[in-house]
């Protein structure tokens, strides 16, 4: 992959700023909230994953997807 890897460890904010693609994997995985929500302009993939109950691994993987398309 390349050096614009998503990582789980990246927070929210800054994944849908750099790679609006993204935001439906985040739809998909963190539902509608995750876009009013002010946290999530600092929580990281890897927090979010843990509130929503989704494998983290799962998200990063169809982020790093959508970023690539």
């Amino acid at each position: 992959m390349s050096d614009n890897t998503i990582t789980k460890e990246m927070s929210i904010g800054d994944v849908l700023e750099k790679y609006p693609s993204t935001e439906k994997v985040f739809l998909k995985f963190f539902g509608n909230g995750c876009f009013t929500c002010p946290g999530a302009k600092t929580e990281d993939i890897a927090f979010g994953s843990t509130m929503h109950n989704v494998d983290p691994d799962d998200v990063i993987r169809e982020l790093n997807e959508a970023a690539n398309e």
